[in-house]
Parts: C-alpha cells; structure tokens; sequence
C-alpha cells in the first residue's frame, strides 16, 4: 500500500534517503545533484549550486516549514517525491516563454516527480499526483498547472510526469509547450 506525506520537517530524513539512495545497479544517486532545485534557480544560480548547495536550498524549505512537495511510502521506505507550490515561487518557470502562465489567479504548479527505480510502475507517481492535487486545493489553490510529457519520451524528460496520469487524474490539455504540454486542472471555483 502506498501512503503520501507532507514534505514537513520531521520528514527530512527521509527526503535524503530517497534522493541519495542509489538505482538497484549502484552507481549515482538518480537526481545527480538537483534536490529540486531546477524550477526554482535560472541558468547559472542552478549549476553553481548543484550538489550540496541545492541540498541545503530544499532543507531550508523542509526545514522552515513551507512543506514544498509530497514524499510517497511503502512499508514505511520512502520511494517517491512529487514537488507542488504556488507558481510564482519557481522563478525558472515563471521567466519560461514556452511555459508562460495560463492564468494569473491562484496558480499552483506540479513541476517534478522523482520516484525511486524499485517502485517504479507501481502506481506510486499517480499516488503522489492525486497528493498533489489534495495539497493544492487544501491550500486554496484555484488551478493546479502541469507540464508533463507525452508518454514516450527519454525518461530524462520525464521528471515533470507524463501526459496520460495527468489526463486520467481530470488535467485538461491547455497548450503544447514543444516537448511538454501544458496541463490544467481547476480545483476551486
């Protein structure tokens, strides 16, 4: 069964077993240095800061209490993590051309999945998905944007999740974004 958290403090434990655990090959851990940082950080500020100068960006976040995504469980093991926020808070997304706002109400973004390569297909980034919506609407949100990918694409790109959990999970296609599109659900009138 899979159980969805808030990021809150107590978690951040939590939050570093699942980013530095390694694949079930070995080698690097999977989110090679961003700690969530890509959507927040633009051009340089990002990869200065890749590594532990991101990690302590996300800890201050948890730490400080801004719960700034989801983590998902199985048998109390943490394997997946889904970052939400309102939208102006990712100052990357928020300069995008491609990805410019639908709408300038109470916009919340959904801007990455990470889940752990042993959990994966199973069910666990569409948990963190319907997390992610919950979130946003308890938080008064009025839309909750996504920018996933079309089922297909190099997982490399898939980060932001694919097009068909969204659309299941009642995202409606707003506009194509060249590798993404950009999806939108209203979780308040």
């Amino acid at each position: 069964m899979i159980e969805v958290e808030a990021a809150t403090p107590d978690r951040w434990n939590d939050v570093v077993s699942l980013f530095e655990r390694q694949g079930p090959r070995g080698g690097d851990p999977q989110t090679n240095g961003c700690w969530c940082q890509f959507w927040h950080l633009r051009g340089n500020a990002y990869w200065d800061g890749h590594g532990t100068p991101n990690r302590k960006r996300l800890e201050e976040e948890i730490r400080g209490g801004a719960e700034p995504g989801v983590l998902a469980y199985v048998e109390d093991v943490p394997v997946g993590w889904c970052r939400v926020g309102p939208r102006d808070t990712f100052e990357r997304l928020e300069h995008s051309s491609k990805l410019a706002r639908i709408d300038d109400e109470s916009t919340w973004s959904v801007v990455c999945f990470y889940v752990h390569p042993s959990a994966k297909r199973k069910g666990v980034a569409s948990a963190l998905l319907d997390a992610a919506i919950a979130r946003a609407t308890a938080r008064r949100a009025r839309i909750l944007e996504g920018y996933p990918v079309a089922a297909g694409h190099m997982n490399i790109d898939a980060y932001t999740g694919y097009l068909p959990m969204f659309l299941a999970a009642g995202f409606e296609p707003v506009r194509d974004a060249g590798r993404r599109t950009i999806v939108c659900l209203t979780v308040a009138e």
